[in-house]
């Protein structure tokens, strides 16, 4: 496994978490409105985990923390 896919295995797996736990809950909301849109699941996850990379890359860029609610914000515009 190469680093590109240990990091996509890394964000699938904070998804999953997120499903999991229920928490932030829009990221059941928007998984379910994905797949109702048309979306195969796996697909869906895939473009939530690209939210979750957006913020982990940006909190290390920037030194800050991971920032919910522009993640939301970015879930709400899938």
């Amino acid at each position: 496994m190469n680093a590109d896919q240990a990091l996509k295995m890394q964000f699938l797996a904070t998804v999953e978490e997120q499903l999991k736990s229920g928490r932030p809950a829009e990221t059941t909301a928007t998984l379910q409105r994905l797949v109702a849109e048309g979306y195969s699941a796996e697909n869906a996850r895939l473009l939530i985990a690209q939210c979750v990379a957006v913020e982990y890359i940006s909190s290390i860029e920037n030194d800050t923390p991971f920032n919910q609610e522009r993640f939301v914000k970015n879930l709400e515009e899938l």
